[in-house]
């Protein structure tokens, strides 16, 4: 019993550096996202983190429409990111859990 303990513990720290690993890949992932006319894009890591946002000239002249576009364009991006990191963290988290009958549906 206590070998299989010691065991699970080792495999639980082993998982929480490979998810330490993983955070930190998260930052060289990066997501694009343009609006719908390509008017403004914007870059983001899957830790969502913002790298470059790009806006056409006429964007420029309109505050409430780039503020519009701004908000579309970046949320968009940000759900990207999520989705992209929590399926990255899950897949390790699963891979490092023990066996345990019902805990499969945490992670889908």
């Amino acid at each position: 019993m206590f070998g299989d303990m010691m065991g699970m513990m080792g495999k639980l720290k082993e998982t929480q550096k490979k998810v330490e690993a993983t955070k930190k890949k998260m930052d060289t992932v990066l997501i694009d996202e343009k609006s719908s006319d390509e008017a403004l894009s914007v870059t983001i890591t899957a830790n969502r983190e913002i790298k470059k946002i790009e806006i056409a000239d006429h964007l420029l002249e309109d505050k409430e429409q780039l503020e519009d576009y701004l908000i579309l364009t970046l949320n968009k991006a940000i759900k990207r990111a999520t989705s992209v990191s929590e399926k990255e963290l899950s897949a390790v988290a699963k891979e490092g859990m023990p066996n345990i009958p019902g805990m499969d549906s945490l992670f889908k």
